[in-house]
Formats: C-alpha cells, structure tokens, sequence
C-alpha cells in the first residue's frame, strides 16, 4: 500500500465518502470522484479501511445519549427533533439488538403509545382519520360525548 492509499483509506474512515478521502490524500479535484471510486475496489485499502474502522474507539455512549435526546425534543415540545431521535434509535437499536424474534403486544402497545405521546392529539387524530377504520372510532368518541353531555345536563 502506497502512502496515497492510506492517507486515503484514513481520510475515508473520517468522511465516509469517497470524492472527499480522495481530495484529503493528494488527488486532484479533477480527478477525485473517480479516483475516490477506483481506490474503493483495491482490496488492500478495503481491507485497510475495515482495520481502521476496528480500532475507533469513542467514550460516547450512542443509545443512552439518543435517548437522551429524544427525551429532551419531547419535554421541549420539538416533535421533529424527537421523531429523528426516535429513528435513530430504532436504527442503533436494531443494528445492535439481540432480539430476533418479533415483540411483544405488550412492548409494541407501549412503543406505539410512546411514539403517539410524541406526535401530540391533533397530528394522531389527523393520521387515525386516514386509516380504514377511522369512521368506526370517530362515530364511537361522537357517542360517547354525546353520552358525557347528556349526564352533564341538569
């Protein structure tokens, strides 16, 4: 391996994309996307690459600093910010999980409440109104408060 192909597997590790590893080892602007694309199929700097992606090390926990940040977006009131914190999760998570069956109606309740809990009453009611059985549920809540109504009245 020649010092141009390990500057660019380190600078690949850093940016993940081949034009910039490319760029940051020597290669001509020019020339970097192809270069970048070319240095991808030598399999000594494949396997370079993988060896120095195994000796990164980080002192930062992802999952328990995701959740964090979800539960931050969501006591914020930052619905996006809580949903992108969310599908983070489920992506580490499901990277890293050790369940290989399928969950629960338990764990998928709680996980389906959380995520409305999120969303907010107005954004889970205009998306309940698109399923299928919308007009069953919205015809039992108008019962039902016409019911309340009733036993409110003198």
């Amino acid at each position: 391996m020649n010092d141009k192909q390990e500057k660019f597997a380190q600078a690949y590790v850093l940016h993940r994309n081949a034009t910039e590893a490319a760029k940051a080892a020597g290669y001509s602007s020019r020339s970097s996307a192809n270069q970048g694309y070319r240095l991808l199929q030598v399999q000594v700097v494949i396997d370079r690459i993988h060896e120095l992606e195994q000796q990164l090390e980080t002192n930062v926990n992802v999952i328990e600093e995701l959740e964090n940040q979800y539960a931050y977006a969501k006591s914020s009131g930052h619905t996006n910010s809580a949903i992108k914190a969310l599908e983070l999760l489920s992506r580490v998570r499901g990277a890293n999980s050790d369940v290989t069956g399928s969950l629960d109606k338990e764990t998928l309740e709680t996980a389906i409440v959380g995520c409305l809990n999120v969303l907010g009453e107005e954004k889970v009611v205009q998306l309940l109104s698109k399923c299928d059985f919308s007009e069953e549920i919205l015809e039992e809540g108008k019962e039902e408060d016409e019911e309340d109504e009733e036993e409110l009245a003198p």
